[in-house]
């Protein structure tokens, strides 16, 4: 059981002032008085906040994890009435620990809180030595962390002789808790002497600091630049008689040695100590005053505070953004949820109070151009200017001026080890969309024409495209409509190669018609609701194809043996399956392979699949494990595709009795079918008798196309220029476009594919040329500090990507099975950022069980429902024309489902349902531990 009653205070307590001040980022430190193993008292660290709080674990001694404060209401109150009562001293000029304790003892006198008898032990307590959970970790220092008492020496003889007492002061090694005992002036020289003793030590090598360890290193990368540092003291002690409380705020802030854990300099300083007698709880309200001075809104009232009374207020204005939650029986955390939820609404709410009192306030005119600043910088990519090809020359004014910066930008070593990774993730999907294309169009496009597509057009791209952190490559709805126009060709007895060529002079035209009245605005039509549809469409077509070739194996291989037929150079001839792969190694020409019957090629196929699947998929999985750093998790989770390709490869070479289809990769720089075609594809037709009305029909599948690659490559390069990853270059829609398409329309005269923005593999790409910034508080969300923008990596990895041509002898030891398990990888994960597949999912849960996403909480569960069955109802449509012999025209289908939503679903759904349900809020994440992978950042197909 569970019986509660504290004030929760949410970590998004953020409410941004618009005037101006020199307000730093805060930490805090809270310190309490205890003994130490030797019987000795001392100041000892048992908290502190960055933004979030952290306690020292009693048992362990270590630092437990980050959290957001849970304050009891009462400590807040009596925090609020200390500091109506107690001292405050605002902009106190001093620059020394002592001096700081000899004006707050003196405050503290002035205000009878203490009384005058009591000032040395004040003063004592104030200076004992500090204690950190990190010091028993560092080496010994030549500077001991103890405070010489000299300087309260010297303030204890100060005072002695002003104020013309003749009763002896207290040692300072006296026991602070007990009775004080007069003491003789010997005693009293004696612990002088000692004093000065100490003080010598640090005296001997002036302005000299002692070196950072390895943790004030690393904790100062976790504090802001320019913090500034509140020390809060708190603790009980036995000759006080009542409590007594001091706020302070210095007029510079100073380094205060051994005060702190890491050399911050100090600029307020809170100290409460009192009777161990009474009803306060010492450790709460130093909590209390710790929160309050982490949050932003509070300490930026506490550097700007004329007077008590202006504390008082912002502790008021915490408390009512603050939530009180009942001393009830609480069930489960299940039951908290709502409290983050209600806070951001009260805090937005506040927010917009606050705007329109500012709105209302007189502005002069310098105040006003300041506010119009930004939307002035602000310069939209897609906006129109209304001029013949205006967005393309905007673009080469924007990007090119940049142009030997993105050369000089990659001198890093982050973007090096990026070129790595960002190789095996071009090169793996090239592999196997390759395998995959040459399986559907019978050799005519395979793997070799893929790769040097790939390297010639991402060479091209990066050199002169506007925003090179693209990848270029072939995806998954290309595949879909090559092989759409492959069948169609063959239904109608036409040259698939000599159709693509006209396809490509057609879509140069449309890209060059379409820039020149700056159409790449229309992506913003292109909402949530139809990238979700295309998405789940591509990703059913991978994983119903992955089933439906692993059927074929287990039909063509059933478990008996037989013998294969091999023509080898116009002969046929009966080999044995044990002398299949020394005929296959030793013949210089490709061999077409009949092999049917061979016993056990369907299970093991089913195996690499499965395999291959499963491995992928795990370690995809592994980066949200707690195994290993998060850096190497993150490298095995990215890795994940190639380390299941070789994994698998490397079972199936070790099974020699076994047969599996390989992959047909030519030796040398040579075509997938030197007996099908050639390099160079003549516009006529191979026999010149191509008719002349497809020439211009071509036009109708170049328009679908265009579609295509317009759809991808424009939502790609919304999703790479979003603002959360504060890219400073700049895009250009209309200039990359133009690249893309007039690329993909030229290679069509040598067979090769088009190509389009590939999302995952260009958002990986981005993803790995971005710098985090350390100075993140713990528990809180990494934040981007930069991306190296440049286009030396995007060129590297094309080139290499061309240089894998020679790898041709590994890359045919690569079973198709493997690579139906990756088809089958980039299937299921596709599914994991689509909302419409969560919603899918909810049709079947009862409504207490749906998540706390928004379209679950401010829409109806059935209007809901009803927006995910419209989504289902134009999927079975789509489904449906893909499988008739109108498969061709699927994009135009799809590409209706924009007036859909403009115009039926508006009627149907409010503004309010339409902007939850349709929102486009993926986010870039960073997280190490919650490692949101590239798939689940977007809705857009592989």
């Amino acid at each position: 059981m569970l019986y509660m009653h504290v004030v929760f205070v949410s970590g998004c307590h953020q409410l941004y002032l618009t005037y101006s001040c020199t307000c730093s980022q805060v930490f805090v430190e809270l310190n309490e008085l205890t003994m130490d193993k030797n019987q000795e008292m001392q100041w000892k660290e048992t908290a502190r906040w960055i933004k979030f709080e952290e306690d020292v674990e009693e048992e362990t001694d270590r630092w437990g994890k980050p959290h957001v404060a849970s304050l009891s209401f009462r400590s807040l109150l009596e925090l609020r009435k200390a500091i109506s009562h107690g001292a405050v001293l605002l902009d106190l000029d001093q620059k020394t620990l002592p001096g700081i304790a000899h004006q707050v003892v003196e405050q503290m006198i002035i205000s009878d809180q203490i009384k005058a008898e009591d000032r040395a032990n004040v003063l004592r307590a104030l200076l004992l030595k500090h204690s950190h959970p990190s010091d028993e970790k560092e080496h010994s220092s030549p500077f001991p962390r103890n405070i010489s008492a000299a300087s309260l020496g010297s303030l204890i003889t100060h005072h002695h002789s002003a104020n013309h007492t003749h009763q002896p002061e207290p040692s300072v090694t006296d026991p602070l808790m007990g009775t004080v005992h007069p003491v003789g002036e010997t005693d009293t020289r004696i612990d002088m002497e000692k004093n000065e003793v100490q003080q010598k030590e640090p005296t001997m090598v002036p302005g000299m600091h002692r070196s950072k360890s390895k943790h004030e290193l690393k904790l100062l990368e976790k504090i802001p630049e320019n913090a500034e540092a509140t020390v809060v003291l708190v603790g009980s002690v036995d000759f006080l008689e009542q409590p007594t409380m001091a706020f302070v705020r210095l007029q510079e802030a100073v380094e205060l040695e051994s005060v702190l854990e890491v050399p911050v300099p100090v600029r307020f300083l809170f100290v409460l100590l009192g009777p161990p007698t009474t009803s306060m709880d010492y450790h709460q309200i130093g909590r209390s005053i710790s929160t309050l001075m982490s949050d932003k809104q509070f300490h930026e009232a506490a550097y700007l505070a004329d007077d008590r009374q202006d504390l008082l207020n912002a502790i008021n204005s915490f408390l009512d953004c603050s939530i009180v939650l009942p001393p009830s029986e609480m069930g489960g955390d299940e039951l908290l949820r709502s409290v983050a939820r209600f806070q951001r609404e009260m805090l937005r709410k506040r927010e917009e109070e606050e705007v329109k009192l500012l709105s209302k306030e007189p502005k002069s005119f310098e105040e006003k151009e300041a506010l119009l600043t930004p939307s002035k910088k602000s310069d939209d990519p897609l906006k129109r200017t209304g001029r013949p090809f205006g967005g393309l020359i905007k673009d080469v004014q924007r990007r090119y001026p940049k142009y030997i910066s993105d050369f000089k930008d990659a001198l890093n070593s982050q973007c090096m080890a990026a070129v790595i990774f960002i190789y095996f993730a071009a090169l793996s999907p090239a592999i196997t969309f390759g395998g995959l294309l040459g399986e559907k169009t019978e050799g005519l496009i395979g793997v070799s024409e893929l790769i040097v597509s790939t390297a010639v057009q991402g060479v091209i791209f990066c050199l002169l495209g506007a925003q090179p952190l693209l990848i270029v490559g072939f995806s998954g709805p290309l595949l879909v409509f090559e092989e759409a126009f492959y069948n169609f060709c063959n239904v109608n007895n036409m040259e698939y190669l000599t159709g693509r060529v006209w396809i490509g002079f057609w879509l140069i035209i449309i890209v060059i018609v379409t820039v020149a009245f700056e159409g790449s605005f229309l992506v913003r039509f292109v909402s949530r609701f139809t990238q979700e549809i295309f998405s789940f469409l591509i990703s059913l077509i991978f994983i119903c194809e992955t089933f439906v070739k692993l059927g074929k194996i287990f039909k063509d291989y059933p478990l008996k043996r037989c013998n294969i037929d091999i023509p080898i150079n116009g002969t046929n001839g009966t080999i044995s399956t044990e002398n299949m792969t020394h005929v296959l190694s030793n013949s210089s020409l490709p061999v077409k392979e009949q092999v049917s019957g061979e016993p056990n090629t369907a299970l093991l196929s089913l195996v690499l699949m499965a395999g291959t699947f499963f491995i992928a998929f795990y370690l995809r999985k592994f980066k949200n494990s707690a195994f290993f750093p998060g850096r190497l998790r993150r490298i095995i989770g990215d890795f994940g595709v190639p380390i299941a390709i070789l994994i698998m490869v490397l079972v199936d070479y070790s099974i020699k009795d076994t047969y599996t289809q390989k992959l047909n990769v030519p030796r040398g720089f040579s075509v997938t079918s030197p007996l099908k075609r050639g390099w160079i594809i003549s516009p006529l037709g191979s026999d010149g008798e191509f008719p002349i009305w497809m020439m211009f029909a071509c036009c109708l599948p170049a328009l679908l196309v265009f579609i295509l690659i317009f759809m991808e490559t424009q939502i790609t390069t919304l999703i790479v220029s979003k603002k959360e990853r504060m890219l400073v270059k700049g895009s250009g829609f209309h200039l990359d476009l133009l690249l893309i398409v007039v690329l993909g329309g030229s290679s069509a005269l040598f067979g090769l594919p088009w190509m389009a923005a590939a999302t995952v593999r260009s958002v990986t790409h981005v993803n790995a040329l971005t710098v985090m910034s350390k100075a993140v508080a713990p528990g809180d969300k990494p934040r981007i500090q930069e991306v190296k923008e440049q286009r030396v990596t995007g060129l590297l990895v094309a080139i290499m990507v061309g240089m894998s041509i020679v790898i041709a002898d590994l890359l045919s030891q690569i079973p198709l099975a493997v690579l139906f398990g990756i088809f089958l990888y980039m299937g299921v994960m596709s599914l994991n950022g689509i909302q419409l597949t969560e919603r899918m999912m909810l049709l079947l849960m009862p409504p207490k069980y749906h998540p706390d996403h928004t379209y679950v909480r401010k829409v109806r569960t059935m209007r809901m429902h009803l927006f995910t069955c419209i989504q289902v109802v134009c999927l079975t449509v789509l489904w449906a024309v893909m499988s008739t012999q109108a498969s061709l025209a699927f994009p135009f289908v799809l590409i209706l489902t924009v007036p859909v939503k403009m115009f039926l679903l508006r009627r149907i759904f409010t503004v309010r349902e339409m902007a939850c349900l349709d929102a486009d809020d993926a986010e870039p994440k960073f997280d190490e531990r919650e490692c949101h992978d590239e798939y689940s950042e977007m809705h857009m197909p592989v």
